[in-house]
């Protein structure tokens, strides 16, 4: 499923992969729940381990690797890019909203049960699939998943990527 005639891109080729891995319409269903909630929940774990003096702000450690991640899905498509950094953006004030409401302890009460949870979901949904999780056998699906879902949306949205 090479999008609109750039098959020579890696984040195509990745895409395809993944997608070979995600044909049964229930396990996209799934995938297009659980991968979102799965990223929120890293962040909002990531931004629970303290800052350390009051140099850095309650959430550099999650924002860290949100640029780092962000900065591979701009390389591979500018539009992905660009969605990925608004998906951040909006993870981060909703995870600083949270850590402000709920402090330290209430976001990981909140954060851990829907990391559990969605990876729970992906799971069911691979047995459903009958294939393993694309991330068993390379890493970097793991970051290709939001991107994948992400893309899934620009294609509903009629939008290039």
């Amino acid at each position: 499923m090479a999008a609109q005639g750039h098959a020579d891109r890696p984040i195509d080729r990745w895409f395809d992969s993944y997608s070979g891995d995600h044909r049964n319409h229930t396990n996209q269903a799934i995938h297009v729940l659980a991968v979102p909630a799965i990223a929120w929940s890293v962040i909002a774990l990531l931004w629970c381990i303290p800052a350390p003096g009051t140099l850095f702000q309650p959430g550099i450690w999650a924002a860290l690797p949100m640029f780092a991640a962000w900065l591979f899905y701009q390389r591979s498509s500018r539009a992905l890019g660009v969605g990925m950094l608004l998906v951040f953006v909006a993870f981060s004030a909703l995870t600083w909203w949270l850590f402000a409401e709920l402090g330290r302890g209430g976001l990981l009460k909140l954060a851990i049960p829907v990391f559990v949870v969605a990876w729970i979901a992906q799971f069911v949904g691979h047995k459903l699939e009958g294939r393993k999780p694309s991330f068993l056998t390379d890493l970097v699906y793991l970051l290709i998943g939001p991107a994948w879902v992400l893309a899934k949306l620009y294609r509903r949205l009629g939008l290039r990527w």
